[in-house]
């Protein structure tokens, strides 16, 4: 079958997001023939090149979210029209107050609210399908005033009746880059094998949730192509978590937006892209065959942002684990003493709390020592990094020789690749303990390396680290050091538990993360969808009647038949997304991407 594979910030960049599990999945369902429409997140990642695509890729589709060149598409009065009439009602849906504040006038429940955004939604995808683009026109002072009438119209949410000029022009200006798919020219089912873009296709594979699933929709809106959506992390969550702190409203791993951080944190400005994004994701989930949350918590969240929990099934990452088998299988040598923390260094992994729990275990434990390895994350992580290191030189000031020093203090900060962790793997065979002390935590990754690798492991409580675990390791409550630090010394004192619990930890990863069953889970839900979905392939008589049987069934594995070593081309998609930022990338070969 041909499966469209959306991706955003990912796949087949090397810098993407999620990348080495798209790269998995791909290579291992090698007798299917795969599509990949790839938003780009930077000018940077685009340069960067792809990683080497295997030969079941047919065709590689580009667009940048992060610019957008005026399309030159001039509408004419009725296009207009119909742009006023469908942007004003999205950005009415948007303004629309709560039915359960007593303050606002409007009635209408969640169900008209949804169906007034998705009217809205699609009318502009219409539009834009029939005019040839819709940056121009959502760019305009139209579309403006458009929003500032929804902000000012009775019974709209209160902090949107407080929205002053610069928060209006801040919504637009993100509700325009959030947009951008719907001017793409992917959505066709006609001309040459080349030729044929998303309606072709007999699945599409949303690989987030976000900008990555709006092609999706607009395949399943004109030519009923089945959607699936897999959210590792809900980009939902994302945008609250990181709005919050006033970065970006996309979050990590989304387009970067046009505006200042500043403008984005502003209380109308929050309210109104938190309404846009809950709609869009409400509306996808609604609109998807299948959606595969990649734990129990990710599920929770998609079921309370309204996805239908008979469309969801948990599948979980899957994990290489010919990395970490030698470590596994080996007798565990490492040092009794010796505490291990691997991943980002950044305010979420909470390395503070860690080290005043560190402090406890010194008191019981002297000869303990605490390994932290991993890199800084940003301008924020490094600053946190500093940090880290100064309170360090602090809590430790007899083992210290200055500030900086970590010759002696039982507390050293490294990053893999160096003398003493030349590998992921020694990193973890390195510590008799792999601690992880996060705040926030959507799956796990590290920890899972950590069971892996046959380690016993203190957590914190947060994100799908319960699910993980399950009993395979010791749970604390976040924010806790002297829990932290009593689970820590309780398996240090207890050599033959931490033999256990590491024993069942393996079994239990190579059993639920490993690729083969994420790949034999993906490989099920696609004959699934597939036996399911409308055929759409019809001929006609002379006088206009369908002929039912006229199509072969192998007509729809036409692709396949160009056999596994056609080549890849790169296609851009419209005006805006050529040019030097829209350029074909060499292939290198796929890495490990961020932790």
């Amino acid at each position: 079958m041909r499966i469209g594979l959306l991706t955003e910030g990912g796949y087949p960049y090397v810098s993407g997001d999620a990348g080495l599990w798209c790269d998995r999945l791909v290579r291992g369902l090698e007798q299917h023939q795969f599509e990949v429409y790839a938003l780009s997140r930077t000018a940077a990642q685009e340069d960067g090149g792809w990683v080497a695509l295997p030969p079941q890729v047919s065709r590689v589709r580009t667009a940048p979210l992060w610019t957008a060149q005026d399309d030159g598409v001039v509408h004419g009065r009725r296009a207009r029209r119909r742009f006023a009439e469908s942007y004003g009602e999205l950005v009415a849906a948007l303004c629309e107050g709560d039915p359960s504040d007593p303050t606002a006038l409007s009635q209408a429940g969640p169900t008209a609210q949804a169906d007034r955004f998705a009217t809205a939604f699609y009318g502009l995808a219409e539009l834009a399908r029939d005019e040839g683009g819709l940056v121009g026109a959502l760019r305009s002072e139209g579309a403006v005033r458009a929003l500032e009438r929804a902000c000012r119209a009775p019974g709209a949410l209160r902090p949107a009746r407080e929205a002053r000029v610069p928060d209006l022009l801040a919504v637009a200006a993100h509700l325009e880059s959030a947009l951008r798919p719907l001017s793409l020219d992917w959505y066709d089912d006609q001309g040459d094998e080349g030729g044929r873009g998303l309606g072709a296709v007999d699945v599409c594979h949303a690989a987030s949730g976000g900008a990555a699933a709006l092609p999706g929709l607009l395949a399943r809106h004109f030519f009923d192509v089945p959607l699936l959506v897999t959210e590792y992390g809900v980009r939902l969550r994302t945008h609250y978590l990181s709005s919050g702190r006033g970065a970006s409203p996309a979050g990590p791993g989304s387009a970067p937006s046009a505006v200042p951080a500043p403008a984005l944190s502003a209380p109308a400005v929050r309210a109104l892209l938190a309404a846009f994004h809950g709609r869009l994701a409400a509306e996808v989930y609604r609109q998807a065959a299948c959606v595969t949350p990649g734990n129990a918590h990710a599920r929770r969240w998609q079921e309370r942002c309204g996805a239908d929990r008979a469309k969801l099934r948990t599948v979980y990452p899957g994990m290489e684990t010919s990395r970490f088998a030698h470590v596994g299988d080996s007798p565990d040598t490492a040092d009794p003493h010796t505490l291990v923390w691997i991943g980002r260094v950044e305010p979420a992994k909470d390395l503070v709390s860690l080290l005043h729990a560190f402090a406890e275990i010194r008191k019981e434990e002297p000869r303990t020592r605490l390994r932290i390895i991993g890199a800084a994350s940003g301008e924020e992580g490094r600053a946190y990094l500093g940090h880290c290191r100064m309170l360090a030189a602090q809590l430790f000031p007899d083992e210290a020789d200055g500030p900086h020093a970590v010759g002696d203090n039982p507390v050293s900060f490294e990053e893999i690749g160096g003398p003493e962790s030349a590998t992921l793997a020694e990193a973890y065979a390195a510590g008799a303990v792999v601690v992880l002390s996060s705040v926030v935590e959507g799956f796990p990754v590290g920890l899972v390396e950590a069971m892996l690798c046959g380690r016993a492991t203190v957590s914190t409580d947060v994100g799908a680290v319960v699910e993980v675990i399950g009993g395979t390791g010791l749970v604390v409550p976040p924010r806790n050091p002297r829990a932290l630090a009593e689970a820590c010394v309780a398996l240090l004192h207890d050599p033959e538990r931490r033999a256990r619990l590491g024993a069942a930890a393996r079994a239990r990863a190579l059993e639920l993360f490993t690729v083969e069953q994420n790949v034999t889970a993906f490989h099920g839900i696609y004959l699934e969808l597939v036996s399911q979905a409308p055929t759409r392939r019809f001929l006609f008589d002379d006088d206009g009647e369908p002929r039912p049987f006229a199509v072969p069934p192998e007509e729809c594995l036409s692709g396949l038949r160009t056999g596994p070593g056609a080549p890849v081309t790169a296609r851009p998609g419209p005006a805006w997304a050529t040019g030097p930022q829209a350029r074909d990338a060499s292939p290198v070969a796929a890495t490990e991407g961020a932790r």
